[in-house]
């Protein structure tokens, strides 16, 4: 299973580091240890993190600033296979992300839940709606 320091988790979670080690401190995400005595994150653990975090609305930072307006890297949080389609959600900061793409394709990826993985937008249709 993929596991992430804490630096990792902070970039995916669109936090600075020291507020990642805070919710790992306080107990909100499980850590364990490696070898060399740096804290790491299970995917898995991320991704039920990164959800949680997204539904209470609790990011603490603004996102980055950036003119990549297209690609979101996140964690992957839930994969359904059918026979020939797939769906697949990225949680990206604040953001969910749905793709449906084909099971061929996610078995080549090798997507897994609890995974690094940038979702890329591509549209002709843009629609906005006033706050």
């Amino acid at each position: 299973m993929q596991s992430y320091t804490i630096g990792q988790a902070a970039r995916l979670l669109g936090v600075s580091p020291d507020t990642a080690r805070r919710w790992a401190d306080a107990g909100r995400v499980a850590t364990h240890r490696d070898e060399a005595g740096r804290r790491l994150i299970h995917g898995k653990d991320l991704a039920a993190f990164s959800v949680e975090l997204a539904h209470s609305g609790s990011g603490e930072e603004e996102p980055p600033h950036t003119s990549v307006r297209n690609a979101f890297p996140g964690i992957v949080t839930a994969i359904k296979l059918g026979d020939v389609a797939a769906q697949v959600e990225i949680q990206a900061g604040p953001h969910r992300l749905v793709s449906l793409l084909t099971r061929e394709a996610v078995e080549e990826l090798g997507l897994e839940v609890g995974m690094e993985a940038t979702a890329r937008v591509k549209s002709t249709n843009v629609h906005i709606d006033r706050a």
